[in-house]
């Protein structure tokens, strides 16, 4: 006897449809463009029909702003995973800066440089987007805290590693728009890897030790 399937509830029917659309917004940010998408092209993308679109969200700007908050969370959530994966069985900086590097060049800062601009010139856009930024940065601290928690040493001094590292990483994905060669930020890459280790190796030996409070 053949089981009858649940039928989903109207909750999960619009949750799946808004994940649909927030998705195909992420899809089009990153190929298109800000200012070349429209939301005719989101219901396309998505499967959906237009109304679909205009039912969960009243404007551009605001699947905009839900799409960039929905794809930040994910990698926000990525980032405190590493933080516990960090705190239970370590880490070291090279696999640290290479998952960030993988993170950020996975279309994710790509899809920062189309709405940057329009957080620089609308105030309204920019204060709605600021506070899921401000999570992607702590899910970022997070990574590293644990880092220094591990060689017990000061988090400050870690964490100018940090925005080093990410502003090295910004750097480079911008200039691949115009300059596309794989080997090149490849050796880069190599290199801050070595950048950061020393860095880090001359503070651990240079800091006296911050022993970790005992986990309840």
């Amino acid at each position: 006897m053949a089981v009858r399937r649940q039928r989903r509830t109207q909750q999960e029917r619009s949750a799946d449809t808004s994940e649909r659309l927030l998705n195909a917004t992420i899809d089009l940010l990153h190929d298109r463009g800000l200012y070349r998408m429209s939301t005719s092209e989101i219901a396309e993308i998505a499967g959906l029909s237009r109304g679909a679109l205009t039912h969960h969200f009243s404007s551009k700007e605001e699947i905009i702003v839900e799409a960039v908050g929905y794809m930040l969370r994910k990698v926000t959530a990525g980032l405190h995973e590493m933080a516990e994966g960090i705190r239970f069985s370590g880490s070291s900086t090279d696999e640290i800066v290479e998952y960030l590097w993988r993170m950020m060049n996975d279309r994710l800062f790509y899809v920062t440089m189309e709405y940057l601009p329009e957080a620089r010139h609308n105030p309204e856009f920019r204060e709605k987007i600021v506070p899921v930024v401000k999570e992607f940065h702590e899910g970022l601290n997070a990574v590293w805290a644990e880092l220094a928690a591990q060689a017990g040493v000061s988090v400050d001094q870690v964490l100018v590693l940090m925005n080093a590292t990410m502003c090295m990483f910004r750097g480079m994905i911008a200039q691949t728009t115009v300059k596309d060669d794989p080997a090149y930020f490849q050796e880069l890459l190599q290199f801050w890897k070595g950048q950061v280790r020393r860095e880090f190796n001359a503070v651990v030996a240079s800091s006296p030790v911050i022993r970790r409070a005992a986990r309840s």
